[in-house]
């Protein structure tokens, strides 16, 4: 699997919305806030390699 970045569009319950950087109204991928890092809210951009998901700025 390729990296990626993403963005936090919306956080419901236990999981977040992520789209990816660039690829404008896309589909969002769906993910467990506890996979994520402490500090993830709406708006954070998060790389992922290897399903690992670390902030960006």
């Amino acid at each position: 699997m390729k990296p990626k970045d993403y963005f936090v569009v919306k956080i419901e319950g236990e999981y977040a919305y992520l789209r990816e950087i660039g690829a404008g109204e896309g589909d969002e991928v769906f993910i467990a806030l506890a996979l994520l890092p402490m500090g993830t809210d709406i708006g954070t951009k998060l790389h992922c390699e290897f399903f690992e998901y670390t902030i960006i700025d």
